[in-house]
């Protein structure tokens, strides 16, 4: 493994340092690796070294990249100069995407406590957005983030169409970052049809990392440390793992339904559908009561896509592909 330092902003002190795995040779079908990008926690004031090195060993043993940025701090992280960091971060890496055998669509950005509200922050308004982000513990509320650096912004309003899917996990006895800056985020994702996983484990303080005892994380529920490997499995999903034949494809796309996709179709939300008028016009045949509605409750039709719902009726692979045709003839507005 080759390692390599960088001084990104001299006067800020800002520095991004790369751990590079070898591809080919022993690695045979690995032409290319996936990355993670860590953003330590510490409330603006300072990077935690127990959410540095210690994160990126288990994801450089999964076969990832990983790079840990030492972000700005104190006086120097008046707002937007951490998230400045950041997008230089990631520009760096996928410019040198060819030269550091990196799939530059598979980076994930993984950030603790403050590193959270950055990683939130870079997955929702930065310019250089990352492919998905795990979000640990995270700060983000207005409220909280005001207590640490109040120049910064509530990180879930400015959930959009084009944030990455997220990995969020917190403890409910958190005792600095209330468990409702996660609870924030995911509702703002749940509204914004963006994919995410989520574990709030029973107990456990601020500031746990991994969860290793090597790292002084005592007082946590025995579970917590299930999220590295929890994490790890969700990017496979998302961003796709390794094979014999190189990387994978993901086994979930980013989002979770057909509702953002450039024209309609069978992925579509019924709700969505039917608040098209063409659409709604095509789906005629839903509308089984006398007051015109779909049989379906309110809560299932803003969920279930039209396609899950043909198939739980035992519609036929050719009748779905002449709605799927007709429907992609109407474009998404």
């Amino acid at each position: 493994m080759e390692t390599k330092f960088f001084v990104l902003n001299e006067e800020r002190n800002v520095n991004l340092t790369a751990y590079l795995q070898p591809v080919g040779g022993e690695f045979r079908s690995i032409l290319q690796r996936p990355a993670v990008l860590i953003l330590p926690g510490g409330g603006y004031h300072f990077c935690s070294d127990r959410e540095a090195d210690p994160v990126a060993f288990p994801y450089l043993k999964a076969g990832y990249h990983a790079f840990i940025l030492r972000y700005s701090l104190g006086d120097q992280a008046v707002w937007p100069n951490p998230l400045r960091d950041y997008e230089q971060a990631m520009s760096m890496i996928r410019e040198h995407s060819e030269e550091w055998h990196i799939e530059p669509q598979r980076i994930a950005v993984i950030g603790f406590s403050a590193g959270g509200h950055l990683a939130a922050c870079a997955a929702t308004m930065s310019k250089n957005r990352p492919n998905a982000a795990i979000l640990g513990y995270p700060v983000i509320t207005g409220e909280t983030v005001h207590d640490y650096l109040p120049s910064a912004p509530d990180a879930a309003k400015a959930v959009d169409s084009k944030t990455c899917p997220c990995f969020v996990f917190a403890t409910r006895t958190d005792n600095l970052v209330p468990v409702e800056n996660s609870l924030h985020f995911l509702t703002a994702l749940e509204k914004h049809d963006i994919a995410f996983e989520s574990h709030i484990y029973s107990n456990g303080p601020h500031g746990l990392s991994t969860g290793d005892e090597s790292l002084d994380a005592t007082g946590s529920c025995c579970r917590y440390s299930a999220w590295v490997a929890d994490s790890i499995s969700w990017l496979n999903d998302v961003l796709g793992g390794f094979s014999d034949q190189g990387l994978t494809d993901p086994r979930f796309g980013a989002a979770i339904n057909g509702n953002r996709d450039k024209t309609l179709n069978l992925d579509c939300t019924i709700q969505y559908l039917l608040a098209n008028p063409e659409a709604c016009a095509l789906l005629s045949f839903l509308s089984q009561t006398q007051d015109g509605d779909t049989p379906f409750p309110s809560a299932a039709k803003k969920v279930i896509t039209l396609r899950e719902c043909l198939s739980f009726a035992g519609i036929g692979e050719e009748e779905l592909q002449a709605i799927e045709t007709r429907l992609k003839a109407i474009k998404n507005s």
